[in-house]
């Protein structure tokens, strides 16, 4: 066939790219080979339109094994000859068109990038945006991605310890599923991504290779509309028991010492793996595509090299040692293959029952090579206009403040997500130590050392929304927030970048902004970047989706003895704020939800502010002056409140002191505040150190043994607040349908 213009766009190529690929390959590619460059070139793999602004993140620490971007996930050290690797990934278009298997092949693959680096996998964690609750769409979204993230993680073997989820009507046609894992490793039996010595044979091990999941990286970068549907081929499909073995196998294979490099087939399947191993190692292979296992008869060439089924890997050996990989494989009853070669010209051939199908460049496919750059243009949104005239005087101050506290924790976004997390095993692996004991952080035995990691997903989008650049540092804030409160020293950060379509101005300079923020923030907390996954294109044909820079975090805690707990320990208990309330109400859940404001500024935020805040806890934690710590963030001080008197069913006794307005007070959502509790015999103490700091604190109150006071008034008791709390979601999922029902989706 012909090869034109026209052919490329259909492949999403552009008529600019198309002539690039010409000018590379000084002629017309055939059609393999321009389907292999329409995978690659895809925003999904090339970050073509987001690589320059990454490249400004902080990317350096003393703690980082790799280089940030050089593997597949990000390596940082902590202690004893271990290390610990962690990625975020999104899974957000197959999740809008096939929930279940989009969101178990996010899960299958994230995991994979944690294991190729020879680390196990030891915890997952998600973030998750959907549309309004009660809306039936977003009901079968929520019941499809909760399933396939439980099924697969269940059945993998690797508890689910943490999390969020938001409900906005911005997601309600593209929901965004980011998945995130973390594995350990000891140190230096990191296994590279990387091809190289002429002469190495590559084997493909893992499931045999579909017709599902073709396209599926182009699929990625383009929006959501009425004719998605039709694109359900490019959703892939899991399994994960055949993902237990891959990993057992993997993991055993590289403690033979043979094997040079490794890839997991993800995001444009075999080309992809080919061509950035290939480029990595300065190498190029010969790939006889007639040997790769195949699930269907007469699969083409270009079929085979975008195929994006799950559970695969490619392998580089060391030549001559073929015969260990075989026998492993075989144990594990997984297809091993011999499917090419490795060459010193830089070249893919790709050959097909003995015809060259393609022969490519390595370099000239991938992201850092001669995949094209662009830096988008961008403007303020018309948006922001309205934002910026928000003035809280025009919003009355209620009344009734119970009554709008007794809403605020049935809101979706606040209520206990019960519903959710118990369809995942979070105790799979012993590992997890969050189930009776809350923290802010999930915390997580570092097994086989004796010290422990805190783990945490934070991004409130709507604050991003009002403030690209502070929303952005605000998600790095409460991220590190969340681990020191655990106890934790926050190591690095990962992230997921969710906007809509790059080529919006509007939308690009939200990106842009974002990136500032989120770079001052990472800088300020000494937590590098050390990767992570950028998705365009989270966007229908209403509009983008709030921008959703999503933070991965880790940190470190020496021992299980340094974890903090966020509940109230028992009556009598002095509790106070550290940090200082606002007269703000801005972008708060009660003004959005319940007071109908859509349009306001981000929260009270300020970064060196948060900074000193967070040394401060961190101290009192140290020191053992503190009795719990949790951190104010959606509902306000409230809702923070009753979230530490759940866990051992006790209330507490408020008056108010500050001379703000109440519901600011109450519900307002200001950064940098954090509620801690005090034993008596600890509290001189506690005063002595504190006021050292030269932080804000005040006296709240203290810890009641059933009722909720508040000026001298009583609100009911904890257990009343607790189901209204506990049961939002239930009832609100039950309006419909079953639970029972919807839980088997």
């Amino acid at each position: 066939m012909e090869i034109t213009a026209a052919t490329a766009a259909q492949l999403r190529i552009t008529a600019e790219e198309f002539e690039l690929i010409k000018q590379k390959l000084g002629r017309t590619p055939n059609f393999t080979e321009l389907c292999a460059f329409s995978g690659m070139w895809s925003e999904h793999c090339s970050y073509k339109n987001s690589i320059k602004w990454l490249k400004t993140l902080p990317r350096d620490g003393k703690k980082m094994l790799v280089k940030a971007g050089d593997e597949n996930a990000g390596l940082m050290d902590i202690g004893d000859g271990y290390g610990v690797v962690f990625k975020i990934e999104s899974h957000n278009h197959p999740s809008a068109i096939e929930p279940f298997q989009g969101a178990a092949t996010g899960v299958g693959g994230i995991n994979r990038d944690i294991f190729t680096m020879g680390a196990r996998p030891i915890a997952s964690l998600n973030s998750l945006r959907f549309g309004n609750l009660a809306d039936p769409k977003t009901q079968h979204l929520l019941a499809g991605v909760v399933h396939g993230i439980g099924h697969y993680g269940n059945c993998f073997g690797v508890p689910t310890v943490g999390g969020e989820i938001y409900f906005e009507n911005c997601y309600h046609t593209n929901p965004l599923v980011n998945a995130m894992s973390v594995g350990i490793l000891k140190n230096g039996d990191t296994i590279s991504a990387t091809a190289e010595g002429e002469g190495n044979p590559v084997f493909f091990v893992g499931s045999a290779t579909g017709k599902d999941g073709i396209g599926g990286a182009s699929f990625a970068s383009a929006e959501i509309t009425a004719d998605s549907a039709e694109d359900l081929p490019a959703v892939q499909v899991g399994d994960p028991f055949q993902e237990k073995k891959l990993l057992e196998a993997c993991l055993e294979v590289i403690q033979t010492g043979v094997v040079v490099g490794m890839q997991d087939m993800g995001a444009a399947g075999i080309i992809c793996s080919t061509a950035e191993m290939s480029a990595k190692g300065n190498a190029g292979m010969n790939i006889y595509l007639d040997k790769v296992p195949a699930r269907q008869k007469d699969m083409k060439a270009w079929e085979l090299l975008l195929s994006e089924s799950q559970e695969r890997m490619l392998l580089v050996v060391k030549k001559g040692q073929e015969a260990a990989v075989l026998k492993i494989f075989d144990k594990w009853d997984l297809p091993c293959r011999h499917i090419g070669d490795v060459t010193n010209d830089g070249m893919l051939n790709f050959y097909m029952n003995g015809t060259l199908e393609a022969e490519l460049p390595a370099h000239e496919l991938v992201l850092g090579g001669g995949a094209p750059q662009y830096e988008r243009a961008y403007k303020e949104p018309a948006y922001l206009k309205k934002i910026n005239a928000f003035d809280a005087d025009s919003v009355a101050v209620p009344a009734d403040l119970k009554a709008i506290a007794e809403k605020l924790v049935q809101l979706p976004n606040i209520a206990s997500k019960r519903w959710v997390y118990e369809q995942y095993d979070s105790m799979v692996g012993a590992g997890n130590t969050s189930t009776n004991a809350p923290s802010d952080a999930a915390v997580v035995i570092a097994k086989p050392t004796n010290k422990a990691l805190a783990l945490t997903t934070d991004c409130n989008s709507r604050y991003v929304y009002a403030d690209p650049y502070k929303g952005a540092m605000i998600a790095v804030a409460e991220a590190a927030r969340n681990i020191v409160c655990s106890g934790g020293e926050p190591l690095g950060v990962t992230n997921c970048l969710n906007f809509g379509n790059p080529y919006d101005p509007e939308v690009y300079y939200q990106f842009v902004h974002s990136i500032k923020g989120m770079g001052d923030a990472c800088t300020k907390f000494g937590t590098p970047v050390t990767g992570g996954n950028v998705s365009f294109y989270n966007q229908s044909p209403d509009g983008p989706v709030y921008p959703t820079p999503t933070i991965g975090m880790v940190g470190l805690l020496d021992s299980i003895a340094d974890k903090m707990t966020m509940d109230f320990k028992e009556a009598g208990d002095i509790i106070y704020l550290v940090g200082e309330s606002r007269n703000d109400i801005n972008s708060s859940e009660y003004l959005h939800k319940i007071v109908g404001q859509e349009f306001s500024p981000a929260p009270y935020f300020n970064l060196d502010e948060e900074f000193n805040m967070q040394q401060c806890i961190a101290l009192l934690i140290k020191n053992k002056l503190i009795a719990s710590a949790h951190d104010i963030s959606e509902g306000g001080q409230f809702v923070c409140l009753v979230e530490s008197g759940f866990n051992r069913s006790l209330g507490f006794n408020i008056t108010e002191q500050e001379a703000i307005r109440k519901d600011a007070y109450w519900f307002g959502e200001a950064q940098g505040r954090v509620i801690v509790s005090v034993k008596p015999s600890q509290q001189h103490s506690f005063l002595d150190f504190i006021k050292k700091q030269q932080i804000a604190f005040s006296l709240l109150g203290e810890v009641a043994e059933n009722d909720i006071v508040i000026n001298k008034e009583n609100w009911g008791n904890i257990t009343g607040w607790k189901n209204k709390y506990d049961d939002a979601i239930t009832i609100l999922l039950k309006g419909q349908e079953n639970e029972q029902a919807l839980s088997s989706i």
